[in-house]
This record gives C-alpha cells, sequence and structure tokens, in this order.
C-alpha cells in the first residue's frame, strides 16, 4: 500500500511508565516495531521526540529563557536517536543512519533532504533528531515536514496507550469514542487534540494522510504499512 512511511516517535515512548528517563525494555520494543516496519518492504524515516529527557514549555520552571530550554529539548532527541540507533545495530541492523537538523558530526550526519532521500531508496533506516533545528516548536511540526519534504505517503503518528483519536479524553471518560476515520476539516471542527496546530494544518495544505495508532501494540505499524485499518485515518 504504502512505499515511504515516516514514523513519529514521542520522548515518551522511550520513557515508558515513567514521564522522563529511559526504559530499556521499552526501547527494545520501539527498535523491534521500526525493524518489522522496514521489513514490510516500505522505506523508513524516524523521528524522535525529547521529551523524556527535558521539555521546552518547562522554562520557567527551571529559569531559563524558552529558547534555550528548546535546544536542550532538542539535544535530548539526539540522546534518544543514538539510544535507538544503538539498539537497532544491537537487533542485527547495520544500515541505520542517524541525521540531526543541527550539525553533530562526531554523532551524526546533518540532515540534508537529498541524502537523506538516498539513504531511505537504499533501503536504509534514516533516523531524524533535533526537529528542524529551531525553538518554539514541538517534534509534531518537524515530523509533518520531514514527511513531506521526503515525499512520504503517510504519517505515522505513535501515541502510548492510546489507540487512535478519541471525542473525549478516554483516560477520564468512559463513554469515550473512538473515530476510525476523520477528514481534516473535521478535526478542526471539533477541536480534536491530534497536535500542534500549525503541523495539523501543514498536513492539511500537503494532503499528507496521518494514522494515528498505539506503539503499544504489537505489529501495528507493521498492519498500516499492509495495509490494514488500525487507529484513527486523518485525511
Amino acid at each position: 500500500m504504502y512505499r515511504r512511511l515516516v514514523l513519529k516517535l514521542s520522548g515518551q515512548a522511550i520513557a515508558g511508565p515513567s514521564e522522563f528517563g529511559f526504559s530499556s525494555d521499552r526501547l527494545t520494543h520501539l527498535a523491534n516495531e521500526v525493524l518489522a516496519l522496514r521489513a514490510t518492504g516500505v522505506q523508513v524515516a524516524v523521528i524522535v521526540g525529547g521529551g523524556n529527557v527535558f521539555r521546552g514549555n518547562r522554562a520557567d520552571d527551571w529559569g531559563i529563557d524558552r529558547v534555550e530550554a528548546d535546544n536542550i529539548g532538542m539535544l535530548g532527541t539526539v540522546i534518544n536517536a543514538v539510544l535507538l540507533r544503538g539498539r537497532l545495530a544491537a537487533l542485527g541492523a547495520d544500515d541505520v543512519r542517524l541525521m540531526t537538523a543541527i550539525p553533530i558530526n562526531n554523532l551524526a550526519e546533518p540532515y540534508i533532504r537529498l541524502r537523506a532521500l538516498r539513504h531511505l531508496k537504499k533501503g536504509s533506516i534514516v533516523l531524524l533528531a533535533c526537529g528542524n533545528g529551531q525553538p518554539f516548536t514541538t517534534t509534531d511540526y518537524p515530523a509533518v515536514q520531514r514527511a513531506i519534504e521526503l515525499g512520504a505517503d503517510a504519517l505515522l503518528v505513535a501515541k502510548n496507550g492510546t489507540d487512535g483519536v478519541y471525542d473525549a479524553d478516554p483516560n477520564t471518560s468512559p463513554t469515550a469514542q473512538r473515530f476510525d476515520h476523520l477528514s481534516y476539516q473535521e478535526v478542526i471542527d471539533r477541536g480534536l487534540g491530534v497536535m500542534d496546530q500549525t503541523a495539523f494544518i501543514l498536513a492539511r495544505d500537503h494532503n499528507l494522510p496521518l494514522h494515528v495508532f498505539d506503539i503499544d501494540r504489537a505489529a501495528a505499524a507493521t498492519h498500516i504499512a499492509e495495509g490494514t485499518h488500525v487507529g484513527t485515518l486523518i485525511n
């Protein structure tokens, strides 16, 4: 069904049950999900969040400038991406390329769109860190931006413990109903918090399909790549 996909992973996915930090078991699960997705034959790029290390919106709590806080958050995405690269390598993947929006030459390649495309066409897994290198954005916007830049057929929006988009918070509302399919306009009209609004509008303007699903569900991303409906599709 799909030829090229971008998978968005949050820092929370690496932290596991804890709000911050790292979980070795979660890292192994995520690495296996990425490998299984690539095994379907699709080209895979992964953009990694850093909220388990530091969140830029906590700048006031730490008494630092928001730009500096976002810089720390971007460095957090690098830590997570290096961890994921290491676990992928330990599981046998020797063709993983890590690219960063901010040059960190001893650890990764700088993100260059045409180079990333070459890696994908050769079958390498491409990990993308540092967002888009700019403050005042979460990794939602860079995830959509990179998916469009790289000509991805869809963006897989991995959630933790939530298997799609609901009309209310399923953690607090027992009657919350999950949507199987939504249009971009329905998401806007209903005020559903799928992702940052700027990121969502960018996806809408470029007709980028969004699959919102639970990364905790084994092989969910693989099923999506193979054409099985999982979670909520927005297009």
